[in-house]
């Protein structure tokens, strides 16, 4: 599992610091080496006050092979999750200034869907954003505007096979959950609709985890408002700064 790891401003060895794992959309996309903001979330942003930012291409990644970028179909979620773990333990190995108590997850779209899926796997991630996730594949697979991309993945229809759609919705393994997490979404998202956040939202409330619903007007899947954009990150900052605290 190749990815890249941003390394926070004026990084001192001797300080602790957060990490948060930025996992990009696609699902076959890849984050790239690169320098600047992309996205409503974004890694250098996060860099620059102060986090590590570690952005993971797991299976299912574009640029390394047919059979990388394959590894995924009929098994959304688990393997990407094993990998973004991977990637997370060679970081605290190499980084001893890096906080492992201090470990959050955050993404966009398909990283959107693995930060739900993600919280409902493990509790190694103290706090989450998901932007434009996806919480129940059964569900989204008639409210979006896209569906055409998912049998290829799936190996059928959810008509034909739910039982596979099944296995990778976040929604079917909620009562496991336990990470505070931030969702956000555009009211016009026709890629990601708007209903998975409210399912997802409505599901961890009901089960008392630490929540919040932002619901942006006039938005579809990739922000265009500057200040819808601002205000997505500055609220990540501060979900990430209220349940990952610096020591004191």
């Amino acid at each position: 599992m190749q990815g890249w790891l941003h390394q926070p401003k004026d990084y001192d060895p001797a300080k602790k610091y957060g990490l948060i794992v930025l996992v990009h959309g696609g699902p076959a996309a890849a984050a790239q080496s690169h320098w600047g903001g992309r996205g409503s979330l974004s890694g250098t942003a996060f860099s620059a006050l102060g986090y590590f930012v570690l952005e993971p291409n797991p299976r299912g990644s574009y640029g390394q092979g047919e059979a990388f970028a394959a590894a995924n179909r009929k098994d959304f979620g688990y393997g990407d999750l094993r990998d973004i773990e991977a990637g997370v333990d060679v970081v605290l190995a190499k980084y001893p200034a890096v906080d492992a108590g201090r470990v959050g997850l955050t993404g966009w779209s398909y990283g959107g869907f693995m930060t739900m899926f993600g919280v409902t796997q493990t509790t190694r991630f103290k706090a989450a954003v998901a932007g434009a996730g996806i919480a129940n594949w059964q569900s989204y697979y008639g409210e979006n505007s896209i569906d055409q991309w998912m049998t290829p993945y799936f190996g059928a229809s959810v008509y034909k096979d739910p039982g596979v759609y099944a296995k990778s919705s976040a929604i079917n393994f909620i009562d496991k959950i336990k990470t505070p997490t931030l969702v956000v979404v555009g009211d016009r998202d026709g890629e990601c609709p708007a209903p998975q956040s409210f399912e997802f939202w409505h599901a961890l409330r009901d089960q008392h985890v630490p929540t919040q619903l932002v619901v942006y007007p006039n938005e579809g899947h990739g922000f265009v408002d500057p200040a819808h954009r601002t205000d997505v990150l500055v609220r990540a900052l501060g979900w990430f700064a209220k349940y990952m605290p610096e020591a004191k």
